[in-house]
């Protein structure tokens, strides 16, 4: 997690910096948590599965950017980033599940362990949907 708040930092530095005064087209990036995932049960050795996730968008100012992915060995951590343009009129939403999806290829044996963001709790302590699928033959 300490290289997704890096991460944020090194972008939120690069898009604050502006020598024009139009703000219409600022923006900044924002993490949010992961609602739902759909994830198969099991994975198969050199099969490509696709993976979708759901998050709750706040208002239209909130468009789908990319992934915060990291890997180590067997483990994968995932996150949802969303661009934000706060100098729009935005319509703001409810309850809009946004479900979006990335594939990942099974390249080794044993276990992958998938830990989603699910945002902090009140202590500034950072919360995971794990999700452990094995690799069959």
């Amino acid at each position: 997690m300490k290289k997704l708040c890096f991460l944020c930092v090194i972008v939120l530095s690069l898009v604050s910096c502006s020598i024009d005064n139009d703000n219409s087209n600022d923006f900044y990036y924002e993490i949010l948590p992961v609602e739902s995932v759909d994830i198969p049960t099991e994975f198969v050795l050199g099969e490509t599965y696709e993976i979708t996730v759901g998050y709750y968008r706040p208002s239209g100012c909130y468009i789908f950017s990319d992934f915060y992915y990291a890997s180590e060995l067997n483990q994968r951590t995932v996150a949802i980033i969303n661009a934000v343009y706060p100098n729009q009129n935005c319509q703001t939403f409810e309850n809009e599940l946004v479900e979006v999806s990335f594939n990942f290829m099974v390249n080794n044996n044993g276990t992958y362990v998938f830990r989603f963001w699910q945002g902090q709790d009140d202590n500034g302590n950072d919360l995971y949907y794990i999700v452990e699928v094995p690799v069959v033959n």
